[in-house]
């Protein structure tokens, strides 16, 4: 293998890399994971499975993973690819298939199987069948049923197909997919606690569970911002007087020596921002206005620009911190490695194989013996060396076949100290996979993203935050004023009988509450306390707030995702999710310890480790070969020609993405092999790369005449991947997200009645996720209080001294 600059183990800056990837090796020994799946999801959730310390045995076939041959910048190496050597650390590896005996058996007595066979195979749900203490997870990119699953398809278009394409980009240029391969990393990261909550279920119970999962609706979820969910609140309709497509402004900006990345979420933020660039006349301006900047981008730009291309990152970086704005440095894959908040916390630790990867994105004290990680196995290396073992003793429950289990974490009482989008998703699943969830605010400090909701412009419009509403299902509400003595020793006796402990606030404000680790444990030597801070609770960056747009701009999430002729862009909407599922497992996973050692643990889990987990294919590209991932607006490493084509209409985008000589053929004969594209030079994929230019030219013609429903038709039924941009205005009309059910109807008592999006996977034991809608403000004090015991008399007090309510203060 090519080593790449950075294989040294010392910075440029001096600050020392990590040795070796030390991973829990003991919270889940004794597990046993059967692996068949190739790609991403599959490995990266049994990826985290083995850093916990559970055994992963890969199965391939003879010619094996095609990731072992996998470079997304063409580089060649000798031996297995670095992507593979990342994703398949400290697993063995046999060779053999479904149907062979010594296979099945293994099958048999496992405790875990993940697959990716083709919907059609029914693999997956039949060995959850068979055995029922099995926990199954089947990944495909549409799910195991419905009209679309024997369409062929690429993840460019499933994020067209689910509306993640059309929701991105410049109203005026053409709309753009999210790059790095982004929806599969964050399909592995979704399928995590889904796992890992119905394992512990498995364990306690023998009941085991076949968990669906595609892709289409994890991209429907985590990269649309609930469009659909927002456009249905304003009363729906297919009338659209402007493209579902926006950007955020401010955002990437340049400056003298690169990019920089803001955001300006709240009114503070904003004005933060124009102070900085000296122009404090257009604080109470139209330009406060989030909606105005991106209708007048030009304008905007030409108001920002002057000042930031005059400036360094550095001096730019400074005076925003100053200001208290989320800034960050745009990476790419060789610049992150030089972050101080990286380098001070040994975030980059050595595999292997000899390049430089992100560690696991949580911390857990107490979490047992560590070991550093295996290399990956070479095809077959431990075939028929794979210790027998007994089956897995099964519970008595099994022998009901007609009882229906609880949800995996019926039981769990979890106190949700979070706000925004990232804390409230992770634990937003915790309460979907049954934990009883008690979202903590204040009528002084509501959640952040609750205040979104003014641009409905209700009169209760703190209670239509579409995003909001579409993330804190089946929570329960309790509005605290935690600067008051009174609410301060209500939230201590919630703590004492709370089994996890979740929050994602700035550290300087949770330690002013006086929430130690020390102080939680002591009162409650049981509870699970997990921090989910945005760069961690050590390093220089510290205290810096941080959001998902700074998230992506500082670990190259953005750096692979725009047109090249554009800056950068933010994906807008898989930072946040990634952070809350990552989140949710490392919070599952203190439930394990808990398990095993009979007390409480504490977790660290940083919002932009764990974005660095899902954009590390950069990292690794740059240490391993010294090679750059770059951004090529709708094309990627993974097809050629790909790309978005308008057809006849308004706003008519194909997806097109041929990943193979095959496809290929099929697409020129569905073309009527014209003289442009039969050429003996496009029949491979090299030779598609070097004429992309002149392909699009000719599919852009072509495609201009094409009606686009008509056309996606004839090119699936060829077996050409092909898709249109959805509308995310409209997904839950879209049949395969309908025919899965991803949207359910949901009454809200502020915003009605509307199509809401539940999880991206389906359980075989769940009818429906939802239960009950988001809460309103408040909605649950009397309820929680009075099963803390608080009398009546005392909750009228409490409301009284504004300890609780309803309604925002100043309201």
């Amino acid at each position: 293998m090519t080593a790449g600059p950075n294989q040294d183990a010392q910075r440029a800056d001096g600050a020392s890399v990590g040795e070796g990837v030390h991973m829990q090796a003991s919270i889940l020994a004794g597990i046993r994971v059967l692996d068949f799946s190739t790609g991403v999801p599959g490995p990266y959730v049994t990826k985290l499975l083995a850093d916990a310390g559970a055994d992963v045995i890969k199965v391939e076939g003879p010619d094996g993973d095609p990731m072992r041959r996998w470079s997304a910048t063409r580089a060649e190496f000798e031996g297995d690819s670095a992507l593979f050597q990342l994703l398949n650390a400290s697993k063995r590896g046999v060779v053999g298939q479904p149907g062979d005996s010594e296979i099945e058996e293994l099958v048999a007595t496992a405790d875990v199987v993940v697959e990716s066979f083709p919907a059609g195979s029914g693999l997956g749900r039949a060995w959850a069948d068979q055995h029922s203490h099995l926990v199954v997870l089947s990944v495909t990119p549409y799910g195991q049923d419905g009209p679309l699953v024997s369409h062929p398809s690429t993840e460019y278009t499933v994020q067209a197909q689910c509306g993640a394409i059309a929701c991105r980009g410049r109203p005026d240029q053409p709309p753009i997919h999210a790059g790095g391969g982004i929806a599969e990393w964050t399909a592995g990261a979704y399928a995590g606690p889904a796992v890992l909550s119905a394992l512990l279920r498995a364990r306690r119970t023998g009941r085991g569970e076949h968990i669906d999962l595609a892709v289409a609706d994890v991209m429907g979820i985590a990269a649309t911002t609930f469009s659909d969910l927002a456009h249905s609140m304003r009363g729906g309709g297919h009338d659209f007087d402007r493209v579902a497509r926006s950007v955020e402004a401010p955002s990437i900006e340049p400056a003298l020596d690169g990019w920089v990345g803001f955001n300006t979420n709240t009114a503070l933020q904003y004005q933060g921002f124009v102070l900085m660039i000296e122009r404090p006349d257009l604080i109470d301006t139209e330009w406060s206005q989030i909606g105005e900047r991106a209708g007048r981008l030009d304008e905007w730009n030409a108001m920002v620009h002057p000042w930031t291309s005059r400036h360094t990152v550095a001096e730019i970086i400074k005076a925003a911190s100053d200001l208290r704005v989320p800034v960050a440095e745009v990476n790419d894959g060789r610049s992150v490695l030089d972050n101080e908040q990286f380098a001070a916390r040994g975030v980059f630790v050595r595999n292997p194989g000899g390049f430089l990867q992100p560690r696991p994105p949580y911390l857990m004290d107490d979490g047992g013996e560590r070991r550093p990680a295996t290399p990956a196995p070479a095809l077959g290396e431990h075939t028929g060396t794979v210790e027998a073992r007994p089956r897995p003793v099964v519970s008595s429950l099994e022998a009901d076949s007609d009882s229906s289990p609880d949800l995996p974490l019926a039981g769990v009482r979890v106190l949700d100290l979070t706000s925004w989008w990232a804390g409230p998703s992770a634990t937003g699943t915790l309460a979907m996979l049954g934990a009883d969830v008690l979202h903590i605010e204040s009528t002084g400090h509501p959640d952040g993203m609750r205040m979104t909701g003014f641009m409905f412009g209700t009169e209760d419009w703190w209670e239509w935050s579409s995003m909001f509403v579409a993330i804190n299902h089946n929570k329960r509400d309790l509005t605290l004023d935690l600067d008051t003595e009174a609410g301060m020793d209500l939230l201590w006796r919630l703590i004492e009988s709370a089994d996890v402990v979740i929050e994602n606030f700035s550290p300087r404000v949770v330690e002013k509450w006086g929430l130690s680790w020390e102080a939680v444990s002591a009162r409650n030597p049981q509870a699970v306390f997990t921090r989910m801070p945005a760069f961690g609770l050590s390093g220089p960056w510290r205290e810096r707030v941080g959001f998902a747009q700074t998230m992506e701009q500082l670990t190259g999430m953005a750096w692979v995702t725009g047109h090249p002729y554009d800056q950068p862009r933010i994906m807008r909407g898989p930072c946040d999710p990634i952070a809350g599922m990552h989140g949710a497992y490392a919070a599952i996973l203190g439930l394990a310890v808990r398990e095993r050692t009979g007390r409480g643990v504490f977790v660290e889990s940083t919002m932009v480790e764990a974005a660095l987990n899902c954009s590390a294919e950069q990292i690794v590209e740059y240490t391993a070969y010294g090679n750059v991932m770059e951004r090529a607006g709708n094309r990627s490493p993974y097809a050629a020609p790909q790309g978005l084509y308008p057809c006849q209409g308004y706003e008519q985008w194909l997806a097109l993405a041929v990943a193979t000589d095959q496809q290929w053929r099929a697409l020129v004969e569905v073309l009527g092999s014209p003289e442009w594209a039969d050429r003996p030079e496009y029949a491979t994929d090299a030779g598609r790369r070097a004429g992309h230019d002149a392909i699009d030219e000719g599919l852009y013609a072509w495609a201009a005449e094409q009606d686009l429903d008509d056309i996606v038709a004839r090119l699936v039924a060829a077996g050409v991947p092909a898709a249109p941009a959805w509308d995310p205005r409209i997904q839950h009309e879209n049949p395969q997200l309908a025919h899965r059910g991803l949207f359910e109807m949901v009454e809200h008592p502020a915003v009605g009645t509307n199509p809401m999006p539940g999880m991206p996977y389906r359980f075989a034991s769940v009818d429906r996720w939802i239960t009950s809608p988001s809460p309103t403000l408040g909605q649950h004090n009397h309820e929680i209080l009075a099963e803390l015991g608080v009398s009546a008399n005392e909750i009228a007090q409490l409301e009284a001294d504004g300890v609780i309510g309803t309604r925002p203060k100043g309201l």
